[in-house]
């Protein structure tokens, strides 16, 4: 890399270290704990690329962004913050942001975005102020700290102001309807109608022609597309082509693979590259267990604001949230914070208590796309086993086929364990519940390949 670089930080370990990686790297490095430096630097015609926090005890990094743009344009910024909320993402957007990484962040993911802003010259153009979007509720329960949410932010954020279609896929309970509002709520179109369609509203031949009258130009939401008739579909299709003087935003939601439903033919061709303009798929809670203590916390605390008891989790009962698998997501976590609220005999809920709401473990259920929407794992690979079997005829396999069948399954369980907890192995054994010792004879005998990434507080 070649190039100057602005970091404004109040946090001295960041400053040290992006300094020591940038300099490393080739770069010329000013560090500094305060906005009004960054500013005077900024104004002084100083940097190529600013690489900068939210909150610093003079100021709001956000809240500099016009500035910047008008006294530089053209000079990308790196927005970095521990505020892990899609507010944060789509208020460095609405400021025109080059880009956007929560705390803790990946070392090496920041240098690699450093270095493409660093060849990037974008043209300066004047950006809609933050207070415009300050204004509205921070209260968003689009939270977490995952990789996978600040991604899903990032998406959300960029679509917001195109009029691009989106289908939102994701399981149950995930909250797609909400990524469909959230993205409604901060576009332009914000001061028209939201409108969420289902089939029943189609049934009638007039039906199109009413629903478009509801949304006159806003946004239109059909509900779980996948389970709409082909009748139908091929209605919302010419909807599509011919939606009138006042064209709306159109989104879908959807349970199922949407890739997969057309191959199957349960959605029609046509309709399906209609949709699919800017494809967003919502997470599962399962995928994202280290944002389940930052979800429990937010729903406490609204109990509480709404006249509930103050209630906080002892530490197995926080324990036995993160391993259960919450076929029902965050809907599922809401309800189930909710109720031990009320339910809970002291301020601190138990781990008895929890295991009382939420019962039994449920079986593990398929991701998204799996072979049917009821399939278990177990099932999965009984289905693999007979298929290895048939393959032999009426030979029986090798002798060994227990190891093998083992190693076939632990392989990707361990490599996957591994990459949740950023390859720290006493994490990762923790999360598997074996012992680190076992881990590490696995890792060995298996060939799998170990990767830590650095991450920064």
């Amino acid at each position: 890399m070649d190039g100057t670089v602005l970091v404004a930080d109040d946090d001295r370990t960041i400053r040290t270290v992006l300094t020591q990686a940038l300099t490393r790297a080739g770069c010329k490095v000013h560090a500094t704990s305060s906005l009004t430096t960054l500013m005077r630097w900024v104004a002084e015609g100083k940097g190529d690329v600013v690489i900068s926090d939210v909150i610093m005890p003079d100021g709001n990094g956000l809240e500099m962004l016009p500035k910047i743009s008008q006294d530089r344009p053209g000079l990308p910024v790196i927005v970095i913050s521990a505020q892990n909320t899609i507010m944060t993402a789509i208020q460095a957007t609405e400021a025109e942001a080059y880009d956007y990484l929560p705390k803790p962040f990946d070392l090496p993911d920041l240098m690699k975005r450093t270095a493409r802003a660093l060849e990037h010259k974008r043209r300066a153009s004047p950006g809609r102020q933050v207070e415009e979007v300050s204004e509205r509720p921070d209260e968003l329960p689009l939270v977490g700290r995952t990789p996978m949410m600040q991604a899903l932010y990032r998406l959300v954020a960029k679509v917001m102001n195109t009029d691009l279609p989106v289908m939102i896929s994701g399981e149950s309970g995930t909250g797609k309807s909400l990524i469909a509002r959230t993205i409604h709520d901060f576009s332009d179109r914000r001061t028209l109608p939201f409108v969420t369609v289902t089939a029943s509203d189609l049934q009638e031949l007039e039906g199109p022609v009413r629903v478009l009258a509801r949304v006159k130009g806003g946004t239109l939401l059909f509900d779980e597309i996948a389970d709409i008739g082909e009748e139908i579909q091929a209605r919302i299709v010419r909807m599509m082509d011919a939606p009138g003087d006042y064209v709306p935003r159109f989104m879908a939601t959807s349970q199922t693979d949407m890739a997969a439903a057309m191959e199957q033919g349960k959605v029609r061709q046509d309709l399906y590259y209609r949709l699919c303009g800017a494809p967003i798929h919502v997470p599962s809670l399962r995928e994202r267990v280290d944002d389940i203590p930052l979800l429990t916390d937010y729903f406490l605390a609204k109990a509480e604001r709404e006249g509930g008891p103050k209630r906080w989790f002892s530490k197995d009962a926080a324990e036995f949230f993160r391993v259960y698998s919450w076929p029902g997501n965050v809907r599922q976590l809401e309800n189930a914070v909710r109720r031990l609220s009320l339910i809970s005999r002291a301020e601190e809920i138990t781990r008895a208590e929890a295991q009382q709401v939420l019962g039994n473990q449920p079986d593990l259920e398929p991701a998204l796309g799996g072979r049917g929407d009821s399939e278990k794992l177990s099932a999965s690979v009984a289905r693999h086993v007979q298929r290895y079997f048939d393959l032999h005829g009426n030979m029986l396999p090798p002798p060994g086929l227990y190891q093998r069948i083992l190693r076939e399954v632990e392989g990707p369980l361990i490599e996957i364990a591994l990459e949740a907890s950023g390859g720290n192995q006493a994490k990762c054994a923790d999360l598997l519940g074996i012992n680190r010792n076992t881990l590490r004879k696995k890792i060995t005998d298996l060939d799998i390949q170990v990767t830590r990434r650095r991450k920064l507080m």
